[in-house]
Parts: C-alpha cells; structure tokens; sequence
C-alpha cells in the first residue's frame, strides 16, 4: 500500500528525560515516516509552565540524538510549520478559540475553584462520578469577555456534541464512546494558556499530520480531538494507538518505579533512555527491542538493524495487547549487538558511555579503550568492561580482597596460592619484555615445569592485582597494569598475609 505526503509527529512534554515509552512511540512514528518518505516532526508541548523541568528540552533533544531518532522538522532544525513550541503558539491558539467562541462550539465557565471542589465533594458524597454539567442558560461572550476584563479567572470549555463519538483506529478498529460519558472539557485555562487537547488539535492541522501514533493510554483523548476537528472544519488524521508497556510483573512501566526503589534502598530500574545509556546498552539494540514492543515484523524475526526494521513496518502490524519488557530479552539483545558491531562503532559507543555515566574509562586513550574492547569479548553491557577493569585505576594500597577468594584461591591447600605468588615475585620482576604474547609464553612455561594447570598461577595473580577471582585474561591484566603496580599488588598481599589468614 503507498501512502502520500505522510507527515507525523512525536510531541513529548520537558519535564525530563524521554521514557522508554515515549520513545517507543517516537521510533514508531520515524519508521513510519521513513517507510514512507514522508516527514517527522519534533513538536514540544509545553503550555503546560507548572510541568516544566530546566533543562528537560536539552536531556530529550540528546536523548532522540543518541538514538538516532533525528527528525526533519523541529528543535534546531526549523521547517515550514515553525515555530515547534507550543509556548510560542499562544496568538495561533486565541484566534482558534475566539472563533469557537463566536460559533458557539465553545463558552467561557464562570465557575471558581472553589464552586468546582464543592461539585466534586458533592459527587463523592452521593457515591457518583463527578461530571461537569453544562451551565443553562450559557454565559454569552460578551459576559465572559466582561468578567475577563474585571479580573475574574475564567475558562474557556469545548461544548461536546449531543451525539456517542466514534473513533476509527488502525490497531482498534472502530472505537464507538457513548455520549453520557463525555463532558464538556477546558480548551483555555485561566491563565490563558490553551489546555494540551485543544493545543494538540489546532498544531496537528496546522503542520499537516497525517497520522498520528501514539499510546493507548490516549484513546479518551481521541473523540474530545475529532468533536474539535470537526467543530473547526479539520481534517481528522489517521490515528493508531499503540499498546501499553508493562513491566513483567503486569505493572505499568512508569517513572515512579524509580522512586519506589530508592525509598526502598534498591537499585532503580531503568525507565527513561537516559538510564539505559548510562547502564551501558547499545542505542541498537534497545531500538531493536522496543521496536518489538507491541510490533511484529513477522516470519519469527527478531533481531534487526533499523534499516531492515523501517522495510518491514507497517501498521497492519501491530498488535493490541499490552505489551511486556522483558529486561533479560534486551539483556541478550545488547550482548548479541555487542558482539556483531564493528570496532569502530563499539569504540564510540564506549566513549559515550564513558563521558555520560562518568566513569574512570573516560580517562583511558583509544588505544587502550579498544585494547579493553577486544580483551573482554562477551561483554553484556559496558559496564561489565567497568567492573572487570576497576582494578585498573584502583590505589595500590586500597585494594579490598574477596574473602571467599582469598580462602579458595590462596590459603587452600595450605596456602599454595600465596607460595606461588611468592615464586612469581622475583621471576617477574626479571622477565624482560612487558607484553601478552610474551607474558602468555612466560606462564604457559612456568604451568608446564610446575606440573599445574594455567588457573593455578593465574587466579592467584588476580586476586592479588584486583582483589577477586574476576579480570580480563591474565596476560592482558598484567599488560594494562604495569610491571611497577604488578609487583607492588603482589607484594602487598604477602606482607598482609598473616592478617588476613586471622581475619
């Protein structure tokens, strides 16, 4: 099927770092943008000023940067449609209201807050929901324009039509919503500012959307737009609302799961793409998998780079069903990705890693950055290249030891794991070249005149350099550390071997 001038849209809050779902719903639309040569605009809703986080516009730009989610219109690119903030809309949306207002589609509400809370109190009491009831007779315009003028906080409300709401969507089919559960709604707060629905509808004509995609969460949303769409004599985009994401555990993937683990003293989970970033994923292989997240190419096909993903998407595709994270899933997938990579991208890749969660790798040259790429092959996540490497800019005279490691790596067997480190000080210290291959032979030699195998005088030597039994390959160990740090670790541990045996 071929589908003209597409134009979509992804239009995220700044009141933080882009969610895992808000992303998901960006892919989507720039697949479907991509598939179909179409546009993908960068809208960013912000009418709402008591929402707004500082510097949440930078962290969110960054964030669909890093995934390679570059959009044709919007932030710092500009377009046709300008300007990309609802805040410097406010003129477009007042002449759009005030046009509701003369047709009578739309009425200034008197009420005060307080008028407002006393319904609601009201509601509750008698065990109802509350509902707004359309005031009869209605306030004129000019009445309304009086009490604006006086200084009374007023709003301005969409009257709905006296009719149920049907909604066509490409995931849910036909949407029928009963009309006695529709009310009239805020299209202008009392601040002036327009409310999200009626900001949302005005820009999406304006910029010529076409089709909008977006989480399902927004489907009571959708028959408040097309009353206003028709109302105003709009074109009624094609809309698809995708699945919720749920956490394994069927409990909705949110933010404050945050929260509820640093109250708790555990450590947060990942849920914004920040988070994933600084946990050391791979912007392809979380793509690849949230792109899974209520989508299906088909065939049983799973692992994808984005090229192949724009070819297959389409929106016959995707399902109703909520949708799960599966973090062992996308575990695996950053391990597959991890290993198929190219040097090159993997080097980046690590850099950037290392700049945003602020560890001590950044300090490390390209060299030595791709050195650690190649010696820890089977890496998960970058931060398992950290964690095996920590003993690297570890003080000499700081290094805690495992003592499980300690017990069953150098006093078993009567302490043979400390008599071997006392006889590879001295040959060590005299061997002549400082690199792998050479190291390598040096401990094959040594593991055949002693009769032992290689983790006999290997795992000895790491618990001494690094404190447990885990570390890149021996040789590589020895070779980032230096012959200097090498002797001094393993003197150490001999000089403090009669106090750990006692502890």
């Amino acid at each position: 099927m071929t589908i003209e001038a597409v134009k979509v849209r992804f239009a995220p809050s700044p009141t933080g770092y882009l969610h895992v779902g808000g992303a998901r719903t960006a892919l989507f639309n720039w697949l479907f943008a991509r598939k179909h040569g179409g546009a993908f605009i960068l809208r960013i809703e912000d009418t709402d000023r008591s929402r707004h986080v500082a510097d949440s516009l930078e962290k969110i730009l960054d964030d669909m940067r890093w995934l390679g989610l570059h959009w044709d219109e919007g932030p710092e690119v500009g377009g046709e449609s300008a300007p990309y903030f609802q805040s410097e809309r406010l003129d477009i949306y007042t002449r759009h209201i005030d046009k509701l207002l003369e047709s009578g589609r739309a009425y200034f509400a008197l009420e005060t807050p307080e008028e407002l809370s006393a319904m609601r109190d009201a509601a509750n009491a008698q065990k109802q929901t509350f509902k707004y009831r359309r005031p009869d007779p209605l306030p004129t315009v000019e009445e309304g324009r009086a009490a604006k003028a006086a200084g009374r906080e007023v709003t301005v409300r969409f009257a709905m039509p006296e009719n149920d709401m049907i909604v066509q969507d490409e995931v849910l089919g036909e949407v029928r919503i009963p009309r006695e559960e529709l009310e009239d709604f805020v299209i202008q707060k009392r601040d002036g500012w327009p409310t999200y629905h009626f900001a949302c509808v005005v820009d999406d004509e304006l910029m010529g959307v076409t089709h909008v995609l977006r989480g399902q969460e927004h489907l009571m949303n959708t028959p408040k737009h097309v009353a206003m769409q028709q109302a105003m004599g709009f074109r009624t985009p094609i809309y698809a609302h995708l699945s919720i994401i749920f956490n394994m555990n069927g409990s909705k993937m949110s933010k404050r799961d945050k929260e509820k683990a640093l109250a708790k003293g555990l450590v947060p989970p990942e849920i914004d793409v920040h988070d994933f970033r600084v946990a050391g994923y791979l912007p392809e292989a979380l793509l690849n998998f949230i792109s899974l997240l209520g989508w299906s190419p088909g065939e049983d096909r799973e692992q994808m780079t984005l090229e192949e993903t724009v070819e297959a998407f389409d929106l016959s595709r995707l399902g109703s069903a909520n949708a799960k994270f599966d973090r062992d899933k996308l575990l695996s997938f950053n391990t597959d990705w991890c290993a198929k990579l190219s040097p090159e991208r993997l080097l980046a890749a690590l850099k950037d890693f290392a700049s945003v969660s602020g560890s001590k790798l950044a300090d490390f040259d390209d060299e030595t950055l791709a050195y650690l790429l190649r010696i820890n092959a089977g890496y998960r996540t970058f931060r398992d290249i950290e964690a095996k490497c920590a003993f690297l800019w570890a003080v000499d005279d700081a290094i805690e030891y495992d003592a499980k490691a300690v017990r069953k790596v150098l006093q078993k067997n009567e302490g043979a794991g400390f008599s071997m480190l006392e006889h590879l000080v001295e040959l060590l210290a005299n061997h002549e070249s400082w690199e792998s291959a050479s190291l390598e032979q040096f401990l094959t030699t040594l593991c055949e005149e002693k009769g032992v195998k290689l983790g006999a005088v290997a795992q000895p030597l790491r618990v001494a350099l690094t404190g447990t039994t885990i570390s890149p390959p021996i040789y590589d160990t020895l070779v980032l550390l230096g012959r200097e740090k090498t002797l001094a670790r393993i003197q150490r541990i001999l000089t403090l071997k009669e106090t750990i045996a006692q502890g």
